[in-house]
C-alpha cells in the first residue's frame, strides 16, 4: 500500500519526505529504508508494540510499515503533459492514497511559484489537473459503454448513467471522492477506472513554528475549502521536523518538542494518519522469537488475517486464539491472561479488531 506526497513547488513536500527518511526524526526506534530514490518504507509508530516488547522480551521486533512516495512536482498544464506532468500523473495513479501538502506560511525568502501564498488556489491548481485527467479517462470509457448501451445491454445502460454523472461532476470541478454514490456503483463502475480524484486524501497544512500547535488563518481557509470532501486534515510545521532531524538523541528531541508544547513529532502523526487513510489496521503476534505487527484491511476476518502470515494459514484455518491488547497489557503475560479466562477462541467469521494479539491454529 502506497501513499504519495503531492504539492506545488516550494510548499515543503520534499523537505517533509527527507524528514521521514531520517530515523532520528520520529522516535528512538523508527527506521526507514529506501527502495528507490523517491520511495521509502517507514515504520508506523505504535506504543503497543513497545509495550509487548517490554512484556514478552522477544529476540526481535517487527513493526507495521507504510510506503511513502515523493511524487514529482506539478505545474499548470500537467494533464496535457506540461513539465513533468505525465510522470506525475502516472506516479500518483499508482498510489492508494494522497498526502497533499499545502503551503500555509509566509516567508519572503521562499518564492512561491504563483507569487503569493494562497493554499486554496494551490489546492485548486492541482485538483483541476487531476480532474482533467480523470475526465479524459471517463470520456474514453464512455465511448465504449455508449456502443454497448445502444444495443440495449442493461448493465451498459446503468454504467452509462453512472459515468455521465461522474463526467458532469468533474466538469463542475468536483472531486469524485466528494460525490455521494451507491456503494455497488462505486465498486462496479468507478473503482476499476482508478480515478485519481477518487483516492482518499489527507491535506497536510505546512505552517510556521508559531502555528504548529493550533494553526493559522491559512489553515482555517483550508478547513472551510475541504469541508464538503471526504478528506482528512493535519497541521504540520515541516521546518520543526527539519530541526528535529538535526538533534542526535531521543531525549533531546523530546525536550525540543516539550518546549514547543507538542507531545510528539508531527511526522509520526503523519505516518499514522497515512496508515489510517489507507484503511489499514494492526494485529499482533507475540512470542519469544518475535513480536510483530501485521497489517490488514479494516474489516478483515480471522482467516484473512492469518493469510497475511502465510497463505497456508488461511487455507487450513481452524481457529484463532485472541487476546485484547488491553487485557495483555493489564495482566502482563499470556499465561496470566489464560488464567484469568481472557483468551477467546474465534472461528472463521470473526472480524479482527485493531490491536488484537492472535495465535492461529491451522491444518494443511
Amino acid at each position: 500500500m502506497k501513499a504519495g506526497i503531492v504539492g506545488l513547488p516550494n510548499v515543503g513536500k520534499s523537505t517533509l519526505f527527507n524528514c521521514l527518511s531520517n530515523a532520528k526524526a520520529q522516535s528512538a526506534n523508527f527506521p526507514f529504508c529506501t527502495i528507490e530514490p523517491n520511495i521509502g518504507v517507514v515504520n508506523v509508530p505504535d506504543t503497543r508494540l513497545q509495550t509487548l516488547e517490554e512484556l514478552v522480551k522477544p529476540e526481535s521486533v517487527v513493526p507495521a510499515t507504510v510506503e511513502i512516495v515523493d511524487i514529482a512536482g506539478l505545474v499548470k498544464g500537467a494533464s496535457k503533459g506540461e513539465g513533468l506532468g505525465n510522470q506525475f500523473l502516472a506516479n500518483i495513479r499508482e498510489t492508494d492514497a494522497i498526502l497533499h501538502v499545502l503551503r500555509c506560511f509566509d516567508n519572503d525568502n521562499i518564492v512561491h511559484v504563483d507569487g503569493s501564498v494562497d493554499p486554496i488556489r494551490d489546492k485548486e491548481t492541482i485538483d483541476i489537473e487531476l480532474q482533467l485527467k480523470d475526465l479524459e479517462t471517463v470520456e474514453k470509457k464512455l465511448e465504449k459503454v455508449n456502443r454497448a448501451a445502444r444495443t440495449g445491454n442493461k448493465d451498459a445502460i446503468k454504467e452509462k448513467e453512472v459515468l455521465e454523472g461522474i463526467k458532469q461532476a468533474l466538469e463542475q470541478s468536483k472531486n469524485v471522492r466528494s460525490l455521494i454514490l451507491k456503494e455497488d456503483d462505486r465498486l462496479d463502475f468507478i473503482k476499476p477506472l482508478q480515478l485519481i480524484t477518487d483516492k482518499p486524501v489527507l491535506y497536510v497544512c505546512n505552517v510556521d513554528e508559531a502555528s504548529a500547535k493550533s494553526g493559522n488563518a491559512y489553515v482555517e481557509k483550508v478547513k472551510s475549502g475541504v469541508a464538503e470532501e471526504d478528506a482528512g486534515l493535519l497541521i504540520l510545521a515541516v521546518s520543526i521536523e527539519a530541526d528535529i532531524n538535526e538533534l542526535d538523541s531521543f531525549e533531546e528531541r523530546q525536550l525540543f518538542l516539550e518546549d514547543l508544547g507538542l507531545e510528539e513529532a508531527g511526522a509520526a502523526k503523519l505516518i499514522r494518519e497515512a496508515y489510517s487513510l489507507l484503511n489499514q489496521q494492526t494485529y499482533f503476534t507475540a512470542g519469544e522469537k518475535e513480536v510483530r505487527a501485521w497489517t490488514i484491511p479494516v474489516g478483515a476476518t480471522a482467516p484473512q488475517a492469518a493469510g497475511v502470515i502465510h497463505t497456508d494459514f488461511e487455507k487450513g484455518f481452524i481457529r484463532a486464539e485472541v487476546i485484547r491488547f488491553k487485557d495483555y497489557e493489564a495482566l502482563g503475560s499470556e499465561v496470566k491472561v489464560k488464567e484469568a479466562g481472557k483468551m477467546r477462541v474465534e472461528g472463521k467469521d470473526y472480524v479482527v479488531q485493531d490491536g488484537d494479539v492472535m495465535h492461529f491454529r491451522f491444518n494443511v
